[in-house]
């Protein structure tokens, strides 16, 4: 029979696995004391969750969001960052943090209800935000914009020139 504390982990869990966007299953097993708080930190400062779990209580909570294939990812210590917002932000501090203390290794990924390795996660910490692509998105199409107004105002410009060259000539 479960505890009453065990059956609200499961149900926080599943609440938490349906809300995200992004989930980043870490090994936190060599990080010290002040370098997991160091962590949290980075990870409070970007609005990502980062929180030690149970993995059987992780397995049932992903059973009832009907999320299989992490059986092999869910062995040993597990921490999970949780990203509801922006999927890419967890990996970039992940990968901000590791370059200096090589520790926590990313066992895998939670990715829009798909299941990946940890090794890509280096590949999507690589990937710009989303209000990098927006901004790149209006910067392409503001460009082709800008040049129609130009060459649709040069004529104008052009004539305008040579009314002040005549004007000029006259006086």
């Amino acid at each position: 029979m479960p505890n009453t504390k065990n059956i609200n982990s499961v149900e926080e869990l599943r609440g938490k696995i349906e809300k995200a966007s992004a989930i980043y299953f870490t090994d936190f097993l060599g990080l010290d004391v002040a370098r997991i708080t160091e962590l949290r930190k980075q990870f409070y400062d970007t609005s990502i969750e980062y929180k030690v779990v149970k993995n059987t209580l992780l397995k049932i909570a992903a059973a009832e969001n009907n999320i299989s294939g992490l059986e092999e990812i869910l062995k040993g210590s597990t921490a999970i960052a949780i990203s509801y917002d922006e999927p890419t932000t967890p990996a970039q501090v992940l990968k901000k943090f590791t370059k200096d203390h090589d520790l926590p290794k990313v066992k895998g990924i939670l990715f829009d209800g798909e299941v990946l390795g940890g090794e890509e996660f280096l590949r999507i910490a690589d990937l710009p935000s989303r209000d990098e692509l927006l901004s790149m998105l209006v910067a392409m199409l503001q460009s082709p914009m800008t040049k129609f107004v130009r060459t649709l105002s040069a004529p104008m410009s052009n004539m305008v020139g040579v009314l002040n060259s005549l004007k000029d000539q006259k006086s």
